[in-house]
């Protein structure tokens, strides 16, 4: 069974094609991850995933999309992300990180306290973006990036990708998708640029290529790296799987090892109408027309419907997010209903 056999992305083996998705839990003080995030994280390693990314990773303290985001800007989230990713590889797993900057969406409130704009007297700043318009009526106004803001962005995911390492994660996700930063500078719904970054296709996918490249110089040549993509934005006149294709081309010359393969976020004119696998398509074509690998993620809720995704040769890996809320056994689980033997931890084999 493809799902069940083994992946290689340069030094590393993924013991399946299973990939915990990066979800946002909203849950941590300073930028630091505690209990409740090596718990959360630490579980689907336990359940028999192959890789296990943290969530959105903001790479500056203004990058967080809210006050209660994870980051790793300085030394004391990166000790708390060791302790979390040394279990995580103590499981078999290969322990990632999204890095990440919320551009325009960030400070927001957690969803389940309204997700509108902070202020400053509620531990809100103002956000960065590539123009100064806000997501919505309800988000705060962004300042535009200048030269110098765009210099220190690329230099903060370069010193967020060495800390990743020195805290002991395998691989690195650069966040460009969802209507975050990186993304908002793809997309000319959101780009209004006059400058080399905006405008063109080439001058809007310059800051992704540009970040892409010193992350790549300064991650370890062994280790992979992947990058989030939204192939679409669903919106007349944005950002599209055409599009999508080229850039991954380029990004393969980069050194990209894989493009994690969803859709959306960026317009809230959006019209999606979603259902089972709904963004696989994406996936197939940029695998198949870009020659990069990628992963499909996206309401894939069976075993045997990832098994039939990766059967087709639509995707590389499967991420799941929410039916590994649901379900931190589902790789076990998944492997009983297709007949492998998944071995369990020392602790739990009385129950096999």
């Amino acid at each position: 069974m493809l799902l069940f056999s083994t992946f290689q992305q340069r030094e590393l083996k993924l013991r399946n094609r299973i990939v915990v998705s990066p979800m946002c839990q909203y849950s941590a003080r300073d930028g630091v991850p505690d209990d409740w995030h090596f718990v959360h994280l630490s579980t689907r390693a336990v359940g028999g995933a192959a890789v296990v990314f943290t969530e959105a990773t903001a790479v500056a303290p203004q990058g967080r999309i809210s006050p209660a985001d994870t980051g790793i800007w300085n030394d004391t989230q990166q000790h708390a992300w060791a302790r979390i990713a040394a279990f995580i590889s103590a499981q078999g797993a290969i322990p990632a990180m999204q890095l990440a900057h919320a551009g325009r969406k960030a400070s927001t409130a957690a969803p389940w306290d309204g997700g509108k704009g902070v202020d400053d007297a509620a531990g809100g700043w103002q956000p960065l973006a590539p123009s100064a318009r806000a997501f919505r009526a309800d988000y705060r106004q962004p300042r535009a990036l200048d030269d110098t803001d765009i210099a220190a962005l690329v230099q903060q995911f370069v010193a967020a990708a060495r800390r990743a390492d020195a805290a002991g994660f395998g691989l690195i996700e650069l966040h460009a998708a969802h209507g975050y930063l990186l993304h908002q500078f793809l997309s000319p719904l959101s780009n209004q640029r006059t400058d080399r970054y905006g405008g063109s296709f080439d001058n809007r996918i310059r800051l992704l290529l540009e970040v892409t490249a010193a992350a790549r110089a300064a991650w370890p040549a062994h280790k992979p790296l992947w990058v989030r993509i939204s192939a679409s934005d669903w919106v007349e006149g944005g950002w599209d799987i055409e599009q999508s294709i080229a850039l991954c081309r380029q990004l393969r010359e980069l050194g990209v090892d894989l493009i994690d393969v969803s859709s959306g976020g960026l317009d809230m004119r959006q019209q999606i109408e979603p259902g089972p696998g709904y963004q696989v398509e994406f996936a197939a074509r940029i695998r198949n027309e870009a020659g990069i690998a990628t992963g499909a993620v996206g309401m894939i809720t069976d075993a045997q419907q990832a098994e039939t995704i990766l059967a087709t040769r639509q995707a590389d890996v499967i991420l799941l997010a929410r039916e590994l809320l649901r379900d931190p056994y589902f790789p076990r689980r998944a492997a009983q209903a297709l007949g492998v033997t998944l071995a369990p931890p020392p602790q739990y084999a009385r129950a096999w």
